[in-house]
């Protein structure tokens, strides 16, 4: 593997590994060691207590960031009647039923999130292979599956976002642009992490939230102090 480059290596000299940032401080930092030119997004990466292969440890939301993702989102909405016309005025993208599954099953796959009402899941059911192993099928914990059309849709847009634990116990998940001012790159983390937390599950045991590091794309990663984080929210 190819050593990083002298960017990079620069960032870094200004993160102390073996410091535990407060959330200020760390958003200001992963700002200053962002190390490309375009305005990257910012993730966090929180590490859990818990063992996803069992079903009462997984852990699995949504929240709306305060300050959104700073991501232009296009939603695709399956809908009918009346809810296809709520969708359209609330902002989706692309609306329909019958059609926009063929759509898609030809290969149309031009949006980032997918929500349906209740009522179309049979006929989305058709896309689970296509839509399933790009994240994008609609699912009622995700709050993608509803019949509150206009505030699915307008969350969406206005900057919810999905975590879900992965294999390793980790979620990853990005809450801001290195272009935010810190104040929203603040808030928008402490709004994630308290989101987590919320989401704990029933089985797991010990200490839940076990390390939260940040980084923006390409830049390296700090640790933030998470008990700091939970007291702010």
């Amino acid at each position: 593997m190819p050593d990083h480059g002298k960017r990079y290596q620069d960032a870094a000299k200004l993160v102390d590994r073996t410091k535990v940032y407060l959330p200020a401080e760390a958003v200001a930092l992963v700002k200053q060691t962002s190390t490309v030119k375009f305005d990257a997004s910012v993730e966090a990466h929180l590490r859990l207590g818990v063992d996803p292969r069992h079903a009462d440890q997984m852990v699995r939301g949504t929240v709306v960031l305060p300050h959104g993702t700073g991501k232009v989102v296009r939603v695709a909405v399956f809908a009918q009647g009346e809810k296809a016309q709520e969708a359209l005025r609330a902002g989706a993208d692309e609306v329909g039923v019958e059609e926009l599954v063929k759509k898609i099953e030809a290969g149309w796959l031009e949006f980032d999130v997918a929500i349906a009402t209740p009522d179309t899941m049979g006929q989305v059911g058709r896309l689970g292979r296509i839509l399933g192993r790009r994240g994008l099928m609609p699912n009622p914990k995700a709050g993608t599956v509803t019949f509150d059309i206009e505030r699915a849709v307008k969350e969406v847009k206005g900057g919810r976002v999905e975590f879900k634990v992965d294999k390793g116990a980790i979620i990853h998940v990005p809450f801001g642009k290195t272009s935010f001012d810190d104040a929203q790159l603040a808030e928008n983390l402490i709004a994630l992490v308290d989101a987590v937390n919320r989401a704990k599950p029933s089985g797991a045991k010990g200490q839940y939230l076990r390390t939260l590091s940040i980084t923006s794309t390409m830049g390296p990663g700090l640790r933030v102090d998470i008990p700091a984080v939970l007291a702010s929210a």
